[in-house]
């Protein structure tokens, strides 16, 4: 087996006397979805912002793509190849897709020694990348404002994967998304993980998580209260780990990742 993609190790998060993550450890494969599931003021937040670079922890060291790794800021976590897509993604919705795909990485060809946006290419590589991924939108060229929650989302998802993303962290990702949306999202995450990225999502839907994920970790009170594959446990006994009831079956995995 290869080493894994992302390994947290001891990873703990004071606020003053606050003790917000406890030494949290667990690890992320390539082309594996973890579902971090906790109660409200368990501590995912937190964690995953010192995984992209939000915060940094008090104590605990990462590893990710072999190295140790600590991201100061949201750019190093990025300029690692780690993204974190939340609810209100960050596009700019007042330009089209082609421009919100190559934003600060715009292709340009010389006219009498002029550079000047080569769109022709940048549309053509933009199509290509949302087709190879079974994504649907009618004119590239429409103003991302216009576009629904779930086309945000796979513009945003394929924009990562194109430039050579090696883990996403999804916060909510289909909290405002309907049906259909969600189910052609919850594919769109297979894609990507597919293609060997890690993919780390927090939701609260357990059906979701059940739907997607490889496997379940659950965070509870700071620390880590199970850590198991997906197809060796059951909802019911996530929700007891989640509320503190431990349940036969659904602790800590003891093979390793």
């Amino acid at each position: 087996m290869s080493d894994p993609l992302l390994v947290l190790n001891g990873i703990k998060k004071n606020y003053g006397a606050i003790e917000a993550l406890k030494g949290v450890s667990f690890s992320v494969d390539k082309g594996e979805v973890v579902a971090l599931l906790g109660d409200n003021g368990a501590g995912k937040s937190t964690l995953v912002k010192i995984i992209a670079g939000g915060q940094e922890a008090s104590s605990g060291q990462m590893h990710f793509d072999g190295k140790p790794y600590q991201a100061r800021t949201p750019a190093e976590g990025k300029a690692a190849g780690i993204e974190t897509v939340y609810q209100d993604l960050s596009l700019c919705t007042n330009v089209d897709v082609v421009a919100n795909f190559f934003m600060g990485r715009e292709l340009t060809r010389k006219i009498l020694g002029i550079p000047v946006l080569d769109e022709k290419a940048m549309e053509v590589e933009v199509a290509k990348a949302l087709a190879s991924a079974g994504t649907r939108i009618p004119s590239l060229r429409t103003n991302v404002e216009h576009l629904s929650g779930g086309q945000r989302q796979a513009i945003e998802l394929n924009r990562f994967v194109h430039w050579g993303g090696k883990l996403v962290v999804l916060d909510e990702p289909f909290a405002a998304l309907g049906v259909e949306q969600t189910r052609r999202g919850l594919d769109m995450i297979r894609h990507v993980a597919n293609q060997g990225i890690g993919v780390i999502i927090i939701t609260h839907i357990m059906q979701q998580a059940f739907q997607v994920a490889d496997r379940l970790v659950v965070i509870r009170q700071g620390v880590v209260a199970g850590d198991v594959k997906t197809k060796e446990t059951t909802p019911d006994a996530v929700i007891r780990l989640i509320t503190g009831e431990m349940a036969a079956g659904a602790g800590p995995s003891s093979q390793p990742h």
